[in-house]
């Protein structure tokens, strides 16, 4: 999993960008390093790393907006967010911006190396399979969704949600179960999956009969 896997981090307090690049060079990966949100975006455009870790306080842009500047330009690198403040609503800002993960300082490195290969497995490259449920098509080789032959964009997070919803198509699906399937969470803020659920079905429902249905106090069912 680390193998020529390269990982782009971002912490403006020198000692912890450095323990945290000397563990994952020693777990194999190549790494880049940037103090400011600044050198963050220029890094990311030049250096095209396959992760971020992202720390949010930073001293010209948070990471927020790093993040927020990232995905604005296309630009879908899996981010994981590393912070001091462990809120509800700081997890949930982070994650609706494009952020894939969010890590609490301070945390063990063994903890965080194991998130990044996580987080790298959840976002590697899919099978290539086409999946159906009525008008709705998603193919996850080209990374495409289509409803009634209309191409709708998603971000990651939102395609791997609309994916196991297919795949499960018909089942009721608890947030805690999509919580650990999609995002790779034994816990979380079950607000995370009900924000991602909504930006799904605004893009989706305008072009047909909703097909993502809430069974109140369980869960979500992706049918016809």
């Amino acid at each position: 999993m680390s193998e020529n896997r390269r990982v782009l981090v971002v912490d403006d307090e020198a000692n912890i960008r450095d323990l945290i690049e000397v563990a994952l060079r020693f777990h194999g990966f190549t790494t880049v390093t940037a103090a400011f949100g600044g050198q963050a975006l220029r890094a990311a455009a030049d250096e095209r790393p396959d992760l971020v870790l992202l720390d949010v306080m930073l001293p010209d842009l948070d990471g927020f907006e790093v993040c927020r500047r990232l995905r604005a330009g296309g630009d879908q690198v899996p981010v994981i967010f590393l912070t001091a403040r462990d809120t509800p609503s700081d997890t949930v800002t982070g994650l609706t911006l494009g952020g894939d993960d969010y890590v609490t300082k301070p945390f063990s490195i063994e903890a965080l190396i194991a998130r990044v290969r996580a987080v790298l497995r959840r976002t590697a490259p899919p099978t290539g399979s086409v999946l159906r449920v009525a008008d709705l098509e998603l193919d996850e080789g080209q990374w495409t969704v289509r409803r009634g032959g209309v191409e709708v964009e998603l971000s990651p997070t939102e395609f791997r949600l609309l994916a196991h919803l297919m795949r499960n198509a018909g089942m009721v699906l608890s947030r805690a179960q999509l919580l650990e399937s999609v995002w790779g969470w034994d816990h979380g803020n079950p607000q995370v999956v009900e924000t991602y659920i909504s930006y799904l079905r605004r893009k989706l429902d305008p072009l047909g009969t909703p097909l993502i249905h809430t069974q109140r106090g369980v869960g979500y069912a992706l049918r016809p």
